[in-house]
């Protein structure tokens, strides 16, 4: 049976090859590196007691790495632009519902259980409110 040469010029490029995205190893050492500095950091802001600025810091530090993670490891650092608005769409859902949760949890004060208030009573209050 003859052989039939492919026409390449009537094919379009694939956004995804087959070999994927090669990332040079210092890159993904720079992103460990840098993953375990921010890990470090948790450890020390975990020291420091800053109030209720110790959840937004750890909050804070834990997204970033979480970030990193995504853009690099996960290589959407070079993929499609969708994808990113994804992630961000996805990074503020979070957000509100943990904000929402952190709102939420002055409501749980002991007038409002007839004088038994709740275990987590004064752990965490939201900036600006009064403990």
């Amino acid at each position: 049976m003859p052989q039939h040469p492919v026409d390449t010029s009537t094919m379009h490029d694939s956004a995804h090859s087959a070999l994927g995205h090669v990332v040079p190893l210092w890159l993904l050492a720079a992103v460990f590196g840098t993953l375990l500095l921010l890990t470090g950091a948790t450890v020390a802001a975990a020291q420091i007691d800053l109030g209720n600025l110790n959840l937004y810091l750890a909050l804070a530090i834990a997204g970033a790495k979480a970030t990193l993670v995504i853009l690099f490891f996960m290589h959407l650092f070079w993929d499609r632009p969708f994808n990113a608005m994804i992630f961000v769409g996805c990074l503020l859902f979070v957000s509100l519902f943990i904000g929402i949760v952190l709102t939420d949890s002055r409501a749980n004060d002991a007038s409002a259980v007839g004088g038994q208030g709740s275990a987590m009573r004064g752990v965490h209050a939201p900036l600006g409110s009064p403990k």
